[in-house]
């Protein structure tokens, strides 16, 4: 008695399999990067809504190694996840600062500095959830 196995068409079915696998493992991916996205947006503070408009992300990466990148441009992000320590202003471009209800113009001020109102670390934290949620739906559709 003896077999033969066709060790191309297994290679060839292995690499079909495999091939869809890597899409629906993407697509999770792809699925956790915009779940991790909404939820710094839903956490964000929002006065003019410019910072919560501004968190995008991306996928990057190809092959076997796929992630993304989530983050925003305004250049006063870091202050409202971090907060800032107590500091003084003066001004730039004049001798004095003014605004509007000041009693009158004044050569420096001395900030008390702001509490950290963090967004994106807490929603970047929660990957490991959303990715459990998608994961888990890998080969069922």
């Amino acid at each position: 008695m003896s077999t033969q196995i066709n060790t191309r068409q297994y290679e060839r079915g292995l690499r079909r399999y495999f091939g869809r696998m890597s899409d629906d493992v993407k697509q999770a991916v792809n699925r956790t990067r915009i779940d991790v996205q909404n939820e710094a947006r839903r956490r964000a503070p929002v006065d003019t809504g410019r910072l919560r408009s501004s968190i995008v992300s991306r996928a990057e990466g190809s092959g076997r190694s796929v992630g993304y990148v989530i983050g925003t441009n305004v250049n006063y992000a870091a202050a409202v996840e971090y907060g800032t320590a107590p500091h003084v202003i003066k001004p730039t471009k004049k001798k004095a600062l003014y605004w509007p209800g000041a009693r009158h113009p004044v050569a420096q001020v001395n900030h008390p500095g702001t509490a950290a109102k963090p967004f994106l670390r807490p929603a970047i934290e929660m990957t490991e959830i959303f990715w459990r949620a998608h994961a888990s739906q890998i080969g069922r559709r």
